[in-house]
């Protein structure tokens, strides 16, 4: 109530230099009774807010609830000026003073919409899901094969869905001539929350990701519903096919606009924080824009392995088997540009670095599948075949533009200007534990001693570290100077770049 009550008193105030100012140019009255008058004017609006209840938390009530109480107190305010001004001794412009409470009313308006459309986009009103734990599940039912008249209705109900390609891949891999396996098409979850726990082996989800509402309460779903190693397919349209879309389809010299608009529009807004519920109830969930990274880590995150992946036309299949019980579903979960990452410091203390987003979505949870994938890590977990990493984001990485969140950081003193890099929690257990005891005796660095050397293996690295460690525990100021110049030679004369 008392924040409400100063805000309102410095709204009056920057009117009241608006107003005076204006006076003063037209040397019209004298300033000093003006001043009274606004401060006059001032308490009786405090008054009236009061009695009208506008000071009641915001949290607690309607945006239209605090606006008409806002309306109510300005409206008598404006009569007042109207009825009383013209009887007082002075001689006060009623225009002046209607056009303060005028200003008042304009910015108190911005200022009730900034702070409810804060507290919607905030709220979720949909509770996080909750994920019951379960003993081992298996199949409650026999494996048979479909008859005639069942494996025509499935195949009509599949045409009617998608293509004849479509449907022979899924009749071979997914095995639709069994009735253990079961094909729904509902955008909004109810086929799915109508099955019976164990009943089926294999769910093939026809509805597009893409148009589908709360991907992964779906999947949660699914999850609930198969036998401990289940199968699921389901389907997307990935955000290549409409970028080669837009691009070849659209006129040239246009193209390239269209798609920055669409960029915009589909990829960054959404990752707002204030505007990713509002894009949703928008748009109610439809056109949804989604990588392979972000459908990949959705299924991990939802207890998920991915198994294959069937390209078809402009549609992709992801054919997943149910591995173990989800994450923790989280109530509202936004990427934005920017990320923390908690990272072993001095002392064995985590600390939080900044960092600009250079992965798609949930691209996190299917490092594993990453690494597997492409026969192991290598030692900056990167690499170019990485199809987690956006296209912006290998051009940040390349040039270091999505370190530039750490400067913060060593502002703050976390880091020092040379020094080992912060690692993971995960990565930092995997070294040696020599290093490990070296490496948190001292804080990291923004300037890696591996610009120098460029290892390419770990045992190289390890030796990398290990020899600016020692040469910095004898002489660290001249340790850290000589690094320094070092990297900036190997920059502009070598061509070194980050991965």
């Amino acid at each position: 109530m008392y924040k409400r009550i100063i805000g309102d008193i410095l709204i009056w105030v920057l009117a009241a230099v608006v107003c005076v100012s204006w006076r003063l140019v037209a040397q019209k009255s004298e300033i000093q009774l003006y001043w009274l008058l606004f401060l006059a004017m001032m308490l009786i609006w405090l008054l009236l807010a009061w009695i009208f209840r506008k000071y009641r938390s915001y949290k607690e009530t309607w945006y239209w609830q605090e606006m008409l109480s806002m309306i109510a107190t300005g409206g008598t305010m404006i009569a007042l000026v109207y009825i009383v001004l013209p009887r007082l001794p002075w001689s006060f412009s009623t225009t002046v003073a209607a056009w303060m409470v005028g200003i008042v009313m304009i910015i108190d308006s911005i200022v009730i919409l900034i702070k409810h459309y804060r507290k919607y986009a905030l709220n979720m009103t949909v509770p996080p899901m909750t994920i019951e734990h379960r003993k081992d599940a298996v199949v409650t039912r026999p494996d048979e094969p479909r008859g005639v008249m069942s494996m025509r209705a499935v195949r009509q109900s599949v045409l009617s869905l998608t293509v004849e390609e479509d449907y022979r891949m899924l009749l071979e891999k997914a095995h639709l001539d069994s009735k253990l396996t079961k094909v729904v098409a509902s955008r909004d979850r109810f086929s799915i929350m109508q099955l019976s726990e164990y009943q089926y082996n294999t769910i093939v989800d026809l509805t597009l990701l893409n148009h589908a509402k709360g991907i992964n309460r779906r999947f949660c779903l699914v999850n609930q519903k198969l036998p401990d190693d289940g199968r699921y397919v389901c389907c997307y349209r990935p955000q290549e096919y409409v970028k080669h879309k837009i691009l070849t389809e659209t006129p040239w010299g246009l193209n390239y606009i269209y798609y920055v608009a669409w960029f915009i529009y589909r990829r960054i807004i959404p990752r707002m924080l204030l505007m990713s519920r509002l894009y949703y109830d928008i748009t109610d969930g439809r056109k949804r824009v989604l990588s392979k990274t972000e459908v990949l880590g959705r299924l991990y995150y939802c207890g998920f392995e991915v198994d294959e992946i069937v390209p078809m036309g402009h549609i992709e299949y992801v054919f997943a088997h149910r591995h173990s019980q989800p994450y923790p579903q989280e109530q509202m979960k936004v990427y934005g540009p920017l990320i923390s990452l908690p990272r072993v410091c001095k002392n064995k203390e985590m600390i939080n670095f900044y960092k600009f987003r250079t992965m798609h979505p949930y691209s996190e949870y299917i490092q594993k599948y990453v690494f597997d994938s492409r026969g192991g890590m290598n030692i900056a977990d990167k690499s170019d075949d990485d199809f987690r990493i956006t296209h912006w984001g290998k051009i940040m990485r390349k040039y270091w533009l999505d370190e530039l969140p750490m400067l913060y950081n060593w502002l703050r003193r976390d880091v020092k200007l040379v020094g080992v890099r912060p690692l993971s929690k995960t990565m930092f257990e995997t070294y040696p534990k020599e290093l490990q005891d070296k490496r948190t005796r001292c804080k990291p660095g923004l300037i890696p001693p591996f610009y120098i050397d460029h290892p390419e293996t770990f045992e190289e690295l390890y030796e990398c570290e290990n020899k600016y460690l020692d040469e910095y525990f004898l002489h660290p100021v001249r340790t850290d100077i000589k690094y320094f110049f070092m990297t900036i030679y190997a920059i502009l004369f070598k061509r070194i770049h980050s991965a």
